[in-house]
């Protein structure tokens, strides 16, 4: 890519934004916040899928904005609990969200009655390009297990419960350089790049 694309990320989480910066370093896309764009409004979050959040709030920032723009939504599936947390990840112990503390309490006593452990992370991001308006979507899964305790702490989230198969420690003991390489989140945001190199050459 010769000339630098500025695009939108639909989030008011200042990790995530920190994360995908540091993703793209180098890649020739400069990622705008919603506080660089003047937005500073609290995008519904309402649909009943993660792929559902993402595709809102993508939708949000364009029609207001007219902007090339992305959003994701990421969820921690659990086997034993049917999926759960998924769509309601953020908050799962109830309130307006991201209390990461109570969320992890809550599926920590969930998930005492269970032996089986696997989780997988999901997050799929939704892109818009201002010149196309077909919204495209990039999904990445990581498998892994949710341990009995928090351990590490780096990260946020559920970060400090979630084991990534083929790794000794949780995501959050990994540290940010080895999670950006190998988490959900990386896994899209690699796909989204790609695509991104393509349609701009």
């Amino acid at each position: 890519m010769n000339c630098e694309l500025k695009i939108v990320f639909a989030t008011n989480n200042a990790h995530k934004l920190a994360e995908i910066r540091e993703m793209l370093d180098g890649s020739g896309i400069e990622v705008l916040s919603l506080a660089d764009i003047g937005c500073h409004d609290d995008i519904p979050e309402t649909a009943p899928t993660i792929e559902g959040n993402a595709m809102q709030k993508a939708e949000y920032i364009y029609d207001k904005y007219g902007l090339s723009c992305f959003a994701d939504d990421t969820g921690l599936e659990v086997r034993a609990l049917g999926g759960a947390p998924g769509v309601l990840s953020a908050r799962y112990a109830g309130g307006q969200g991201h209390d990461s503390e109570a969320n992890m309490a809550k599926l920590l006593d969930e998930m005492r009655p269970f032996t089986d452990r696997k989780a997988r992370f999901r997050t799929v991001i939704c892109l818009i390009l201002a010149n196309d308006s077909e919204p495209v979507t990039f999904e990445g899964v990581v498998n892994g297990e949710i341990i009995t305790e928090k351990q590490g702490t780096a990260g946020f989230g559920y970060d400090p419960l979630f084991r990534p198969d083929g790794y000794d420690g949780t995501f959050a003991q990994l540290g940010h350089e080895v999670k950006n390489k190998i988490s959900h989140r990386a896994l899209a945001v690699r796909k989204l790049v790609e695509y991104l190199r393509k349609v701009k050459k």
